[in-house]
């Protein structure tokens, strides 16, 4: 047969019934300079790779995202389906890098030596081809900066690989975004294009994680424990070490516990779990076109679960240590935390020696705040000083309108034995509003519906006026700046003891300080700005009584705090005598009042 028509007849053969994962246990050799365990690739080794590679062969999937971190053979997943493709189902190739060194550095470091390395693919290879234009017998693959939008757009794509994508440009020039420029490159290729983005994330607005949330299947893989079988993913939580260890006592005895039974799992157990392992769906908006996979190192089998601890121990450090421990160790998204406070701190360092019920003294006088929920109610009542120190005097949850009318007008008494009455208290009308706006029409001269604002306001609350017939019409409405509130109380607790500071009553339950703490200042980076806001630590995590001191620490302002605190300060100056004694002299029940407010109590 003459050579001619052997090549044509190599050409129309049809594409071999191999999956990708039989390729590379078939013809893919790992060169010492793509592995530390060079030889033929196994797929027992990393059998967890062995879905991510089936999901490239499957018709149904169109986009495959793998959410990767460091060790687990992210780049080897996305080597073997290019060499397959090239091999049994070629078409035209692009893999984008976010910059061109690391275009030089892939071809040199891992295409070359696996196309060396592979006789299929050494057979079918030009020699003559450019470095960053690998050209086959029946295939070529281009590869591509980043931040070159004239070579993303520059020809028909089938198959597209983007490689680190989180590290993009936002956009190529003056261009859309590389990823965007790229896959309109497949077009032509519509019916049987494949895309694969592969990448450590780096913040929850990343394309890598974006494309997890987008996903049509959310895959992550079970192993099961090997002392009960239950079936697991691995959780930094579930990793043990002595609290307060050093690294080295961490390589040394860290181990993996069981979340079920409480085992003990040995690295030495991990091979073996791995191969009984399977990917589940966990979520996702359903479908199969988009699909999407997880991995932390820990699933690793090079990484050791001490190494994982100790890793983690040293990223304590320094917060640039953390961010690179979570997004590539633990394959998430780093979320810039500017504001945190844990409820065992506050109780240590913020509770007063006063008892629940006892008003402090000096104290000004007494703000509620209510967080309105549809079966029930979160309360607060707090004391504030003319230093702007503010104690909490009591606080719970009620079920009623009547319990929240008692616990606003009940007598708390001072020290002294003096009683005093809540002079004011705000109360949330996010939630069942007409029944908020009824209740203060009544109690109007001591309750207020207030409204969280979804943005900031150039001051800390706007007033409004309510316009609702029969439902207090005419009466304020008061829009809150909640994250200022927040910041403030934030700012206060870290004072501690010292003037200024803002406390708990003694033996203060520890659900309460769970809900004050139960947000944390996160930092987010949108088009290229810097955007803070309070968020949940965790989904769904209560935090309604922070809501309700919000409230409560706005009632203060409206009631003049910060006039009586300026007065003060200049009574201080000016004679030396503490303002606090004679602001708060004779204010107790019934005769009740504020100077310099807007809202005023009156005695019942």
């Amino acid at each position: 047969m003459t050579g001619w028509l052997s090549e044509a007849l190599r050409a129309l053969r049809p594409p071999q019934e191999l999956t990708t994962a039989q390729w590379a246990e078939q013809s893919r050799i790992l060169s010492p300079a793509e592995s530390a365990r060079p030889g033929p690739w196994r797929n027992d080794v990393t059998p967890y790779l062995v879905g991510i590679m089936d999901a490239f062969d499957d018709p149904e999937v169109e986009d495959i995202t793998f959410v990767k971190c460091t060790q687990v053979g992210g780049t080897s997943v996305m080597l073997n389906m290019i060499g397959k493709a090239i091999c049994c189902d070629p078409g035209p190739m692009m893999m984008v890098y976010p910059k061109d060194d690391l275009c030089e550095l892939a071809s040199e470091e891992k295409l070359q030596p696996m196309i060396r390395s592979c006789p299929q693919l050494r057979e079918q290879y030009d020699e003559s081809s450019k470095r960053l234009d690998l050209v086959f017998d029946s295939a070529r693959l281009a590869l591509v900066s980043a931040n070159s939008p004239s070579n993303l757009a520059s020809r028909p794509v089938r198959y597209l690989f983007l490689d680190e994508e989180d590290k993009f440009p936002v956009r190529a020039g003056k261009e859309a975004s590389p990823a965007k420029l790229a896959m309109e490159r497949q077009h032509t290729f519509a019916t049987s294009r494949k895309t694969v983005h592969a990448s450590t994330p780096v913040f929850e607005t990343g394309p890598i994680w974006q494309g997890w949330l987008q996903a049509g299947s959310q895959m992550e893989y079970f192993v099961p424990c090997p002392h009960c079988g239950a079936m697991w993913t691995f959780k930094l939580r579930q990793l043990k070490f002595p609290d307060g260890c050093t690294e080295d006592q961490a390589l040394r005895e860290a181990c993996y516990v069981c979340e079920e039974c409480g085992c003990v799992i040995k690295n030495s157990d991990k091979p073996g779990m791995l191969l009984a392992g399977e990917w589940r769906r966990t979520g996702g908006k359903g479908g199969k076109r988009r699909i999407a996979f997880r991995l932390n190192a820990l699933y690793s089998p090079w990484v050791r679960f001490g190494e994982a601890a100790a890793e983690w121990i040293d990223s304590q450090r320094a917060p640039e240590k953390l961010q690179n421990f979570v997004n590539s160790w633990l394959g998430e998204p780093f979320r810039e935390v500017e504001r945190t406070l844990d409820a065992q701190r506050l109780l240590d360092e913020n509770e007063s020696s006063y008892p629940a019920g006892i008003v402090p003294p000096g104290t000004v006088f007494l703000t509620g705040g209510v967080d309105v929920q549809k079966k029930s109610f979160f309360w607060t009542v707090r004391a504030w000083l003319s230093d702007l120190s503010s104690y909490n005097v009591a606080h719970g949850q009620a079920f009623s309108w009547p319990e929240i009318e008692e616990v606003m007008n009940a007598p708390y008494r001072g020290t002294d034995g003096n009683p005093m009455l809540v002079n004011l208290a705000a109360i949330d009308s996010g939630d069942q509003t007409d029944d908020v706006y009824a209740f203060c029409a009544v109690n109007r001269a001591w309750a207020v519906a207030v409204k969280g604002s979804s943005t900031r306001l150039l001051d800390r609350y706007k007033t409004s006026v309510i316009a609702k017939d029969g439902l207090g019409k005419g009466m304020p409405l008061i829009l809150v700046d909640t994250a200022y509130y927040k910041d403030m109380i934030f700012s206060r607790i870290l004072r501690g003891q010292e003037s200024g500071g803002w406390l708990l009553h003694s033996g203060c339950d520890p659900e309460y300080a769970e809900m004050v703490t139960a947000e944390h200042k996160v930092i987010h980076r949108v088009r290229g700005h810097l955007v803070t806001q309070w968020e949940p630590k965790v989904t769904g995590g209560d935090n309604h009584y922070f809501d309700a001191e919000v409230y409560a620490a706005c009632a203060a302002d409206l009631l003049g705090m910060r006039s009586i605190y300026v007065r003060a300060q200049e009574s201080i100056r000016e004679d030396g005598n503490a303002f606090a004694e004679t602001a708060s002299a004779g204010r107790t029940a019934p005769e009740q009042g504020t100077s310099g407010g807007t809202f005023r109590r009156k005695g019942r």
